[in-house]
């Protein structure tokens, strides 16, 4: 079985999250462990999902929302591996709306990741006004998604255990 990694972003995806709803249903699905998940610093972040892959027992698929996407951009340009990873709501860092406690984040590479990713974005998302989604999903070689009007494709989307998204995970587990 090919492992299943979950990488929240700034706050860690609550319990009404669909990640963390996917832990729910899905047991074996593990959640990366950040330094802090309220103060995000690039590096902690890097190092926690790059222990994480190596910890699997296979190249897993990373399934990261947010904050969690930029992380999985730096993590692949310093030659991190996967099998694959969803990414789901890529924040714009030069966007007014990106918190400055992430400001270590913004440099994001936008190169090809090395491995089968799919971008997931919303018309709506306070946090990709200006289609950075589009932009990063285009460099970094990703299929890519519109799911219309779904905000920041979070808990407050009230998107349940968010069946579409489970579709694009089980294409990406192939």
């Amino acid at each position: 079985m090919t492992p299943v990694l979950i990488l929240p972003g700034i706050g860690g995806s609550g319990p009404q999250h669909w990640q963390s709803r996917w832990e729910v249903l899905e047991p074996p699905y593990q959640r990366v462990q950040v330094p802090d998940w309220d103060q995000p610093e690039l590096e902690g972040w890097v190092q926690a999902l790059d222990a994480a892959v190596k910890a699997a027992s296979a190249e897993p698929v990373i399934v990261a929302h947010s904050l969690g996407c930029l992380t999985v951009a730096h993590w692949a340009a310093r030659g991190g591996r996967a099998r694959a990873a969803l990414l789901v709501a890529v924040p714009d860092p030069s966007g007014l709306a990106f918190p400055a406690a992430a400001a270590s984040f913004a440099a994001v590479p936008l190169a090809p990741l090395g491995f089968a990713s799919h971008v997931v974005t919303s018309r709506n998302d306070p946090y990709d006004g200006r289609g950075f989604g589009q932009r990063a999903a285009a460099a970094w070689g990703s299929a890519l998604s519109d799911v219309g009007v779904a905000g920041h494709i979070n808990a407050d989307s009230d998107l349940g255990d968010w069946p579409l998204g489970q579709r694009l995970l089980v294409a990406l587990l192939g």
